[in-house]
């Protein structure tokens, strides 16, 4: 059994979606843990603030399992793919780590994401603040602390209705 991180976003309609894209989650996965939700600034285009989060979960899927599933779920909601990379997103689902994989192929793994976003970082190192970082060797709550925290993100309440 595998553990993975999944990193949640969405910009359009995003409490709606970040919703959606965890009940989803739950649905084929189970014992999904979650971090707060945060708010921060579109990064790499103007757009709208989105909503951020990071999920784990046990899995016997394999890496291109979990990618497929995660591109369905997308899809299912709305997702469309072939658009520009720097763009509002519905619901966008990255898979971040796999364990302690390091790979290229089928997908970078670990996410170079993880130590570029504070948006992926700072939920990451509030759910795995001692695991370490495939690569790097530190823990997420160190890779967190030495962050330069430039990117403008915030927690924010969230109601999750019968979601969780």
């Amino acid at each position: 059994m595998a553990r993975i991180y999944i990193s949640i976003g969405s910009n359009i309609q995003r409490e709606h979606y970040v919703r959606a894209g965890v009940k989803a989650l739950q649905q084929h996965f189970a014992a999904v843990q979650l971090s707060s939700v945060y708010e921060s600034e579109a990064v790499g285009f103007s757009g709208d603030a989105f909503y951020n989060m990071v999920a784990a979960a046990d899995t016997d899927l394999t890496i291109e399992q979990c990618l497929a599933l995660l591109k369905q779920i997308e899809h299912q909601f709305g997702r469309v793919r072939g658009s520009e990379k720097f763009c509002g997103r519905t619901l966008d689902l990255d898979l971040l780590t796999y364990d302690d994989v390091i790979c290229d192929e089928p997908v970078i793994l670990p996410r170079p994401e993880i130590t570029e976003n504070a948006f992926v970082l700072w939920p990451l190192a509030e759910l795995a603040a001692n695991e370490l970082h495939p690569t790097s060797g530190q823990s997420y709550a160190s890779l967190w602390q030495s962050y330069d925290k430039k990117q403008k993100i915030w927690p924010v309440p969230f109601n999750w209705g019968d979601t969780q």
